[in-house]
């Protein structure tokens, strides 16, 4: 969960999420015998890390990991993790391509560790001419886009062409559909602006879709997991809902029965707590024989 550096006239500075956890201890790697691909890194160039931190600063929570991509993906090597998908999106016009290629760079010289997933800003001119880039020249495994930031529900038309896009070329998209973490700072209401049955909605439109929301959909879990239960190209991603840290209880028989559409991730490096406590509880509650796909597998199966 992040956002750009220019913010709304008004916004409230005040934290919106619990602070739990913030001194909790790190492992020093993966644990023996695990293999992890996390499924939710975020990259962004140097300037547009630290205007996101300075934006969490004032919103949200303190970063506990302030590390520019090169020193994301060495973190991340040197701790066991065996490969991650780099996220990132635009907040503006202008942006998707840069970004995409930015990150296009990464993955080429890190082709054994980084798997490269794309943006577009919905409605911008030269969208499509972005997502065909992206799909395509550059080879990105999919695209990421976020209602908050961006500032659309899942099922506004403008993502059209890019549901439609993707459909086509057989790649997920990765979209924080999810109401949560809220906050005025958006400039919208986001609990106003997010509602699981617009996914529904998008997955009925388009049955080919690889679509994966992240955060388990907090807070709308059961919600969510229904739309699981019942639509075969939706995953979900653990990104700190497991933590512990958003809004709201996750369903108590999240596990077992659900492993081949739920991906391990994290939100590195913009955590307020160790790196490796959603592993840490995933390894306390997904039995074992879920265990490598939710932690690996599904994730490298989609996005591959």
């Amino acid at each position: 969960m992040t956002h750009p550096d220019d913010e709304p006239a008004g916004c409230a500075h005040a934290p919106f999420l619990p602070r739990a956890g913030l001194d909790d201890a790190e492992g020093d790697r993966v644990p023996d015998g695990v293999t992890v691909v996390d499924a939710h890194v975020h990259l962004f160039p140097p300037g547009m890390f630290d205007a996101i931190w300075r934006w969490f600063d004032a919103h949200a929570w303190p970063v506990r990991y302030r590390l520019h991509s090169e020193e994301v993906i060495a973190f991340l090597r040197a701790r066991g993790v065996s490969r991650f998908c780099a996220l990132h999106y635009a907040h503006k016009p202008g942006l998707s391509a840069l970004l995409n290629r930015y990150v296009a760079e990464l993955a080429a010289a890190h082709r054994d560790f980084v798997i490269p997933l794309g943006t577009v800003l919905p409605g911008e001119p030269g969208a499509e001419d972005v997502l065909r880039e992206a799909l395509g020249p550059l080879g990105l495994r999919g695209i990421k886009l976020h209602c908050h930031v961006q500032r659309m529900g899942a099922d506004d038309p403008r993502i059209d062409p890019v549901y439609a896009g993707c459909q086509d070329a057989g790649v997920p998209v990765v979209i924080h559909s999810g109401r949560e973490p809220s906050s005025p700072a958006y400039g919208v209401d986001t609990r106003a602006l997010c509602a699981v049955d617009q996914v529904e909605r998008v997955l009925q439109r388009y049955p080919r879709l690889k679509l994966v929301v992240p955060h388990l959909g907090a807070d709308e879990f059961a919600g969510y997991l229904d739309l699981l239960d019942r639509y075969e190209n939706l995953w979900l991603d653990t990104t700190m809902a497991i933590a512990g840290y958003f809004p709201g209880d996750v369903p108590a028989d999240l596990f077992p029965g659900r492993a081949s559409r739920l991906l391990y991730g994290t939100d590195f490096p913009n955590l307020p707590y160790a790196w490796d406590r959603e592993l840490r509880r995933l390894l306390d509650v997904v039995p074992a024989a879920e265990r490598a796909a939710v932690l690996s597998g599904n994730a490298l199966a989609l996005f591959q």
